[in-house]
């Protein structure tokens, strides 16, 4: 008999839990981030590194799952932007090293994924939360594709100016939501404290 997944139905693992299948599968994709890493310094545009890179990128939804299902947690709020930062941070730094990607776009992208993670935490320790948005998620998805483009053998090779195309689109909604970021979260702060939102 099939279980009920609604509204009503009580999550498993209340927002403390440490050990859930979601959190696991986090930890896993960071674990295996530096193989990923590792097979682009080595070996470059392989299927093989691709088809590593996909596998860690699809466990991103794998996690979102079942966070829904059993329940979110906090320990998965900070997981989950760490383990896409390692990935996304440690495949653009390795393409680099390889002369596939020029420095600079990369570290916009380094630049304000740290800074914007520092911000998040000093806020968190004031009770300050911002929900990620749906163009944040966009713009983490665009830059894990600019990453695959850029080992995809065929690609790589013959139209790597997609790749290249890809990490500028990046960097624009990288560079824009953390702007938004950074707004939403003074609005967030000011009306905790009774203020007016800067405009």
């Amino acid at each position: 008999m099939a279980v009920p997944d609604g509204p009503d139905v009580p999550p498993t693992f209340g927002p403390t839990a440490l050990v859930t299948p979601a959190n696991l599968v986090t930890v896993a994709r960071i674990a295996a981030s530096p193989v990923f890493i590792a097979m682009i310094v080595s070996w470059g545009a392989r299927w093989s590194t691709f088809a590593v890179g996909f596998a860690i990128g699809m466990t991103d939804y794998l996690d979102g799952w079942l966070a829904r299902r059993h329940g979110k947690t906090r320990a998965g709020a900070f997981l989950d932007p760490l383990a896409d930062k390692v990935l996304v941070l440690g495949g653009l730094a390795a393409l680099v090293w390889n002369g596939q990607f020029h420095a600079a776009p990369v570290i916009i992208i380094a630049v304000r994924e740290l800074a914007i993670s520092a911000y998040r935490s000093r806020a968190g320790r004031q009770g300050i939360t911002v929900p990620a948005t749906n163009l944040a998620k966009w713009k983490t998805f665009t830059q894990l594709w600019a990453i695959g483009f850029a080992v995809m053998p065929p690609l790589a090779t013959h139209v790597h100016w997609l790749a290249t195309l890809t990490l500028w689109m990046a960097v624009a909604l990288t560079v824009w939501t953390g702007w938004a970021y950074l707004r939403s979260a003074r609005s967030v702060a000011a009306a905790q404290l009774g203020e007016e939102p800067a405009s």
